[in-house]
């Protein structure tokens, strides 16, 4: 019984996997239980079985594109002390992310918002919960640079965390759909500009 669970959880895995990188390619709407059936040699009622309804899988895709996001970005992150060290480290780390090749460099929660941005609905409450709750993770960092004394008081802290989250924007339509090789290297350079009037 043990056995037969674990595959079980290791084919639900897989489904999630091949999803994820149907929908970082050609978007959530992309996804099909058909053809995700079809990659992994599976019935279609075998699929379904696992993961529900296409919103589900949605769904299931989005959970781990998140719990990526937060390995990718956060973690290393939170392993840096409070303040620029740490805020460095979550933009570093962003600028590699999104400079990768393939799946894992792409963004859903960006591609998901141009997707979803006229459309009301579940999905759509789904990835807005994630970008808000990005935005309030680089807010919070931006308030533990002005608590460290790294970043002035009197600067407005939310134009700040708009500005670097809309140089995120730029940056997958820069390394995704331009493939220009100076992504990473001209995002640092506009990051370290954007920064400059908070610096003491």
């Amino acid at each position: 019984m043990q056995a037969k669970t674990e595959r079980s959880e290791l084919t639900q895995a897989a489904i999630v996997d091949v999803a994820l990188e149907m929908a970082a390619l050609d978007g959530l709407e992309s996804l099909s239980i058909g053809e995700i059936a079809k990659r992994l040699n599976l019935s279609k009622s075998g699929v379904f079985s696992r993961v529900g309804s296409r919103e589900a899988l949605q769904r299931a895709v989005l959970a781990e594109f998140d719990r990526r996001f937060q390995e990718d970005i956060m973690a290393p992150a939170l392993q840096q002390p409070r303040g620029l060290p740490r805020l460095d480290a979550l933009m570093k780390a962003w600028l590699a992310r999104a400079t990768r090749p393939g799946s894992r460099g792409n963004c859903l929660y960006t591609a998901g918002a141009f997707e979803f941005d006229d459309r009301d609905g579940p999905l759509r409450d789904v990835l807005l919960d994630g970008l808000t709750r990005w935005r309030q993770a680089l807010k919070r960092c931006l308030m533990q640079a002005v608590d460290a004394g790294h970043l002035r008081a009197d600067r407005d802290i939310d134009q700040l965390a708009f500005e670097l989250d809309g140089l995120f924007t730029a940056l997958v339509l820069e390394a995704r759909f331009i493939r220009n090789p100076e992504t990473e290297r001209r995002g640092l350079l506009a990051y370290q500009r954007i920064l400059q009037p908070y610096l003491f």
